[in-house]
Formats: structure tokens, sequence, C-alpha cells
């Protein structure tokens, strides 16, 4: 018998051993010089706002302390007095202004800063706060321009459709347009997304999350028809859209590579004002509020936008409403 509850009694030894002992053990809480921007850096999902957060905290540090943003200097900052710090992102704010940056660039700039100084104050070298900060009033979508649908269909016009890359190009286009997609979006989809008749995509700050969009028959034949000429592929999260070049064969479209060909091919087709696909996303919403009269509710299904407000400048944009009520009371007088 006392055999059999050998096994047991070691069993609760061992048990008893890991709860009586120090956390120290398996957790390094012992560490008083994190790196704080590589922590910072690491909480972010998107790899465009570690980019941006990089560049901007290396801004930062380069113009008030003429060095790199090393562990050590990003320290020294989080470690002064609140009074200092706050004079020092006030005098760094300035700076800002009197180059003649934009509001929303200063606003970014100084949000990277704020969230370092977050991340400092939730590792425990921290005290202060920069939330008395302001930044300056910029109104976002102030340009919501793009191109008609005319102009648009020219576009997709350039596309060879008899060729493998006309094929995927013309299906990335009908995607930025049928879709009002963000190019983010459209790198990001798998080929286990599209099921035919509509595809899940990763939209903004949704981390892996995904929402399923409807594809119109059109749209989901030209993706067919690219993959189809694109030939088998096994593997579920392969990406689908791929680069057609021989130096990148294979690989992920890139989100660069996107907005390349839509500026190639509006040049192509005689379009002077600058393309990207965010001006393309920017014409279809607009192109779709023309054709619901400018219904806010409908169109906001299509942008997934979460702020309606955003719309109602879209539309206010393509309305014209003040320019209409101008020549009303000019014709008063």
């Amino acid at each position: 018998m006392s055999n059999l509850q050998q096994p047991q009694s070691t069993e609760i030894t061992v048990l008893n051993a890991s709860f009586n002992a120090k956390i120290e053990r398996h957790f390094d809480t012992l560490d008083t010089d994190p790196d704080v921007l590589a922590q910072l850096l690491a909480d972010k999902r998107s790899e465009n706002t570690r980019r941006a957060y990089a560049k901007d905290a290396t801004d930062f540090f380069r113009e008030m302390t003429n060095t790199e943003a090393t562990p050590d200097a990003v320290l020294e900052f989080l470690h002064l007095q609140e009074r200092q710090a706050v004079a020092v992102v006030l005098k760094y704010k300035a700076k800002l202004i009197a180059k003649g940056l934009k509001e929303a660039t200063v606003n970014r700039r100084l949000a990277a800063i704020k969230s370092l100084v977050v991340m400092g104050r939730k590792l425990g070298v921290c005290a202060y706060s920069l939330a008395d900060i302001k930044g300056e009033k910029n109104q976002g979508y102030r340009d919501t321009t793009g191109v008609s649908r005319d102009t648009f269909k020219s576009i997709l016009n350039q596309c060879d459709r008899s060729s493998i890359l006309g094929k995927r190009n013309y299906a990335l286009l009908r995607l930025l347009w049928d879709n009002a997609l963000r190019r983010s979006e459209v790198v990001k989809a798998n080929i286990g997304d599209f099921d035919g008749t509509s595809l899940k995509i990763r939209g903004k700050g949704q981390g892996t999350a995904t929402q399923t969009i409807d594809l119109a028959p059109v749209t989901a034949d030209a993706i067919s028809d690219w993959l189809t000429a694109r030939g088998r592929v096994n593997r579920s999260d392969s990406p689908l859209f791929t680069a057609l070049d021989y130096a990148n064969l294979g690989h992920r479209l890139s989100g660069e590579a996107v907005r390349y060909t839509v500026d190639k091919l509006s040049q192509q087709a005689g379009i002077v004002k600058k393309m990207s696909p965010h001006r393309v996303r920017h014409s279809s919403i607009t192109a779709a509020l023309d054709a619901t009269d400018g219904n806010i509710r409908k169109v906001q299904k299509l942008s997934r936008h979460s702020d309606p407000r955003t719309l109602m400048i879209y539309d206010d944009n393509r309305a014209r409403d003040q320019q209409t009520i101008s020549g009303l009371l000019a014709d008063m007088v």
C-alpha cells in the first residue's frame, strides 16, 4: 500500500513546492531598466504603426537631445520631473509648429511621445503624465476628392485581361472600387478568405479579427479569373494577391506595390491627378453617396467607418452645400 501511495505523495510535495516558490523563480521582476520603446513597439499589431512610432520617437530624441532613441536616453527622459518633461515636450511641439508641419503631423508625433510615457508608467519607470499637453485642432478627412466613375473606368480599361498581370490588376482594382477597400485590407487577404461570393477582410485596427463582405458578381468573377490564371495553391493562408515580377514571384503583394499599380495604370489612362488606393476609396465612397442621394446609413455599410460623421464630411464635399447656400444669399441682394 505504501508503494501505491508514494507517487501521490511525491506529486503533492512537488505541488506544494510550486505554490511556495517565489515568483522570481519564473518571472524576472528585478529588471529595473526595461527597453520602454521596444516594449511600446511590440505592443502594436500593425507594422505601419510600429514604423511610425519608431520614426516619431527618433525624431523627438534627435531634435531635443541630439542623440538616438536608445534605451538609456528614453529612460533619462522618463525619469524627469513632470514640470521638466512637460517643458521639454512643449518646446518640441513649438519647434514642429515653427517648421510649418501640418496639424495632423504635429498631433501624430505628440501621440507617439505620450504613448511612450504611458508605457513607461505601466512599466513603473515613469511617474508623470503628459495628459495636459493638447494637440492642434485638426479637421480630418478634409480632402475627400476623388475621380468620377468614368475616369475610374478608363483606369480599369488599362488592364490587359488576356494576361495574368492584367487579370490580377483588374481583380485588385475592382475590389478597391466596388468595395471601397483600403490597400492594407487587400494585401492582407488570403486565398482561404475568398469563397466565391464573399471575402473575409482584416479591417483597420481589428488585429486578427475578420469581417465578411459580400462581393458583386463581376468582382467575384474577376477574382476567380485571376486565381485560375495563377494556378492551384494548396494552402488556404497563401496570399490572395501575389507579386509577378521575377525577384518577388509568388510573394504577398505589398502595399507599396498596390500603390504603384494604381498610380501606373492611372498615368497610362492619362489622368493628371495623382492617384492612390486611398483616392480610389474616396472616389468609390463619393460615387456611392451620389448613387444613393446621400444615404449615409447605407454607404456606411460600404465604407465601414465607425463614425458616421466622417461620411458627413464626404457628403458635404460632394454636395457643395455651402456654395449652393452662398449662391442663394447672393441672389437675394
